[in-house]
């Protein structure tokens, strides 16, 4: 059997240098990478993903509609939507009392848009939750392995 480090590794350090220098100067700074991995990390949440999904379809929604529409508590939505706000992926509009939630802008919904648009046309493997259904748990890597 092949260790896996050996797999993992590579031949020689670089075998298209030009095309390496390229992409490392494409690539975004690592504030706007840490940026995006925070957003990322919001819609990671399936509560969050529902009340975005439900403005992605309503348009403009106050939070206790938002609760209906979630089936999550007034709490619940109030907090995640502080949350989605404060990484500019919804914004509020006030009339009166009354707050009203929206995507933030195109570019919230067309990230929506293509994830469900992904996922409605991959099968995504989950080794992690087909282990717990089976009732085992994943290998674990052996010391020096």
């Amino acid at each position: 059997m092949v260790a896996r480090e050996a797999v993992d590794e590579c031949g020689v350090k670089l075998v298209d240098p030009d095309k390496v220098e390229l992409v490392r100067a494409a690539l975004p700074s690592d504030h706007d990478i840490a940026e995006l991995a925070d957003v990322f990390a919001l819609l990671g949440d399936p509560g969050r993903l529902r009340l975005l999904t439900s403005l992605l379809e309503g348009g403009e929604l106050c939070v206790c509609d938002l609760a209906a529409t979630t089936a999550m508590s007034e709490s619940a939505v109030s907090h995640a939507l502080r949350l989605l706000r404060a990484h500019r992926v919804v914004s509020v509009s006030r009339r009166g009392r009354m707050a009203y939630y929206r995507l933030d802008d195109a570019h919230v919904r067309m990230l929506l848009d293509l994830g469900l648009t992904h996922t409605g046309h991959t099968v995504a493997v989950h080794p992690e939750r087909t282990a717990k259904k089976a009732g085992t748990a994943p290998a674990k890597k052996a010391k020096g392995q």
